[in-house]
């Protein structure tokens, strides 16, 4: 019996996550800056010529067309991943609005409605308690105590109907 394969990341994802990373390390910088430095050193052998510009110019032009395509490529995966991460979080949260686990879809229009929603919020948490009290380690003893005792009670009720 054959075994299916599962879809991992494609030869361009995993290529563009790893050059992405490596173009943003220190070792990266530095490689670059040497480049420039020694193309910079160069100029006088080369009488600052047309041709020693030009290396320069293409050379920084290829490299900038290239990244732009791969770098996007890693952020649009970075992107979706942390988007699926939220929803998940609202959509775990019972006291939490499920209409924003497909806010990316909204309009305009329908965002400026959620974030008077939220500012308003925020003006009465304000106007209720200061930052002391609203994160406070006794609301975060009562937070976990509310779900630890929901997560009893869906256990409970999970091992009821398997039953």
């Amino acid at each position: 019996m054959k075994k299916k394969k599962q879809n991992g990341p494609s030869a361009f994802e995993k290529f563009a996550s790893k050059v992405s990373k490596a173009a943003g390390s220190t070792a990266a910088f530095i490689g670059a800056f040497t480049i420039v430095l020694v193309w910079a050193v160069s100029g006088p052998f080369f009488d600052y010529s047309e041709t020693w510009q030009l290396v320069i110019n293409t050379g920084t032009t290829i490299i900038t067309f290239l990244m732009v395509f791969l770098i996007q490529k890693a952020q649009n995966k970075d992107s979706l991943a942390i988007q699926l991460k939220l929803n998940e979080l609202v959509a775990s949260n019972e006291r939490s609005s499920n209409s924003l686990v497909d806010i990316e879809n909204m309009t305009e229009e329908e965002m400026v409605i959620i974030q008077k929603y939220y500012h308003r919020l925020a003006e009465l948490a304000k106007k209720d308690e200061g930052i002391r009290t609203s994160h406070s380690i006794a609301e975060a003893h009562s937070q976990h105590e509310y779900k630890d005792k929901n997560r009893s009670k869906n256990h409970a009720a999970r091992n009821t109907t398997k039953k």
